[in-house]
């Protein structure tokens, strides 16, 4: 088995993903994407539906 050593963007962790993952031909292939942890993904995800919650739109035109 093959591993691919990865970094999170937020935290810096390095992680360690197996190379026929869909995610690590992803970011092997296509270098603009950037990998983040579960654990800054679930925050971040936490975080933007609690904002999406709060913030109204004025729709008036």
């Amino acid at each position: 088995m093959i591993t691919v050593r990865v970094k999170c963007v937020l935290c810096e962790r390095i992680d360690l993903l197996d190379d026929d993952l869909p995610l690590a031909k992803k970011l092997r292939n296509r270098p603009i994407h950037t990998y983040m942890c579960d654990e800054c993904k679930e925050r971040i995800t936490k975080k933007t539906n609690k904002n999406r919650k709060q913030t109204t739109y004025d729709c008036e035109s």
